[in-house]
């Protein structure tokens, strides 16, 4: 992933108003192209544990073809007799499925919804936190259970 850096300038008190000169001036480098499990890893508020199991999940979404298609598929049509050994690309789809499912039934029942909004869909913890008209910083905690609990369904050895 390319990172996708943009500079912002913050004064202490916030946002510049118009009228008002700013005391102190700092610059914030932020990477827009991070993922919020990336984050949050690099920010030390998930083990490399909890990060592994979400990047699977993550994987295991997008395997299954799950993500929303935007454009027309281009994949080439296959030929019998190929030679593509394993499996085909649907019944790779199909196992990633399935496996996507039972982490989130792993997860349980309230906690599957923050998961896959800040895994799958790629949403901030506040944005999710409002979106499930949750309190402010609550989701991190919700998050790391649920992220725990998909650790224990992929057997990622403990910490």
């Amino acid at each position: 992933m390319k990172p996708h850096l943009v500079t912002r300038e913050l004064t202490p008190e916030g946002p510049r108003r118009r009228g008002r000169p700013s005391r102190r001036r700092r610059s914030v480098t932020v990477n827009l192209a991070e993922s919020p499990m990336g984050w949050l890893h690099a920010r030390g508020h998930l083990s490399a544990r909890l990060f592994d199991a979400g990047e699977r999940l993550r994987a295991d979404y997008e395997r299954a073809g799950l993500p929303p298609m935007v454009t027309m598929k281009w994949d080439p049509v296959r030929i019998a007799g190929g030679g593509d050994a394993g499996l085909s690309p649907t019944e790779r789809q199909i196992a990633a499925r399935a496996r996507f499912d039972g982490a989130m039934a792993a997860a349980g029942k309230g906690l599957d919804d923050v998961l896959w909004r800040v895994v799958c869909a790629c949403e901030s913890l506040p944005d999710a936190e409002r979106a499930l008209e949750w309190p402010a910083r609550s989701g991190k905690l919700v998050l790391r259970l649920a992220l725990d609990r998909v650790a224990d369904f992929y057997r990622l050895p403990g910490e």
